[in-house]
């Protein structure tokens, strides 16, 4: 478990701490410019921030091949939270999201997606000769299906889809077949289409009335753009905006910005408005450089792991973060459809955040083992 002899330290990604550092940074100071009077998002991100990077420490001097041995509880208990949060959770803008620990709350989809990028990489990395049978796609697919079902029901649109994301990427990594692939591609194409006229209908019932108005709203903002299903994402955009190329925090000080309040949920889902508000075209650019160099990292970490397990793991992390960072970001510029996602390290969120410094830690482990030879565990 803590068998530091294993390491080479002199592999320890202290590139990827620093960024993740300054990401958390820049994003506590966002909390701040974002939180309403009367609240205390700031100190509690600040206490998330330092306990987050103590987190990934930790994880990043467990060995991840151990972990990836206890995969079925980690299954197990990833569906007791999610369960749990159907039964008892706590319910917030219409959605049941969150479970009360008195001390604190938490929100068990974000860790879903921790739990099962783990729990592919250990399948994939069982089934390796087995990739090119379809059950394998069917076996895992159901088993991805169903914790990706609760958080659907939750209501949670923007987690599910990055769940499925994950999934996509995970299995095409761990070689599924092309015999496969291209049937999946000739059939699933037409069915996406299919599924996207659907939704748009009145005798739908995947979507909840909610989620269908933003879908709605956002193919035809020009007749409801008096309705709360788009007006904040136009709002967004006007705040965005506002800061130009370098922002008004430098020209006009910290009392200009304005979107803590012409922006619902700024502090989390519309983390970017403020960004573009603060710190204009050219910050905003710094920091999706920033994401994408973590991204980067993650890949770097998967194409040098000792092992398939390894590769797996940082793969799916890496497409975790690429998708919160595309979806996030393509929301509050009105690209997509409104649905909320933090920006990772970015956007107020405990879960969220916690989360993603566990994910850190998982690559930076795997990144220390990167020149040990064998193991295909």
């Amino acid at each position: 478990m803590f068998n530091l002899k294993q390491y080479n330290f002199k592999n320890y990604n202290i590139s990827l701490v620093i960024m993740v550092v300054i990401l958390s940074s820049i994003g506590t100071f966002l909390v701040r410019l974002a939180q309403q009077e009367g609240e205390n998002l700031f100190k509690k991100q600040v206490i998330g921030v330092i306990g987050g990077l103590l987190v990934a420490f930790i994880v990043s001097l467990i060995d991840y091949h151990f972990i990836s041995e206890f995969y079925i509880l980690l299954y197990i208990v990833n569906l007791i939270l999610l369960v749990l949060v159907r039964l008892v959770g706590v319910e917030f803008n219409n959605s049941r999201r969150w479970l009360d620990l008195k001390v604190t709350t938490i929100q068990p989809s974000e860790f879903s997606k921790i739990f099962m990028i783990i729990f592919l990489a250990k399948m994939y990395t069982i089934l390796r000769e087995k990739m090119d049978r379809f059950y394998v796609l069917v076996l895992t697919g159901i088993l991805m299906g169903i914790p990706t079902f609760l958080i659907l029901i939750q209501t949670n649109l923007s987690t599910s889809l990055v769940m499925l994301f994950i999934f996509v990427i995970m299995i095409f990594a761990a070689g599924l077949s092309y015999k496969i692939i291209l049937p999946i591609l000739v059939i699933g194409i037409p069915l996406v289409g299919g599924l996207f006229w659907y939704v748009q209908q009145d005798f739908q019932v995947i979507l909840t009335n909610y989620q269908q108005k933003r879908v709605i709203a956002f193919l035809n903002p020009e007749l409801e753009a008096s309705t709360d299903t788009i007006y904040q994402q136009g709002n967004s955009v006007e705040v965005i905006g506002s800061g130009q190329l370098t922002g008004k925090l430098l020209t006009e000080g910290i009392d200009s910005i304005q979107g803590g309040t012409y922006v619902p949920i700024s502090e989390s889902d519309f983390i970017f408005s403020i960004l573009g508000e603060a710190f204009g075209f050219i910050g905003a650019c710094v920091i999706i450089f920033l994401l994408a160099l973590i991204v980067f990292q993650c890949l770097k970490a998967a194409k040098h792991a000792s092992d398939r397990l390894g590769m797996l793991i940082a793969t799916g992390i890496a497409a975790m973060f690429m998708f919160q960072v595309f979806v996030n970001i393509g929301v509050t510029t009105m690209i997509l459809p409104n649905t909320g996602i933090p920006l990772p390290f970015v956007s107020y969120g405990l879960s969220s955040l916690m989360s993603s410094m566990i994910a850190i830690g998982l690559v930076l482990n795997i990144n220390l083992q990167r020149k040990r030879k064998g193991g295909n565990t």
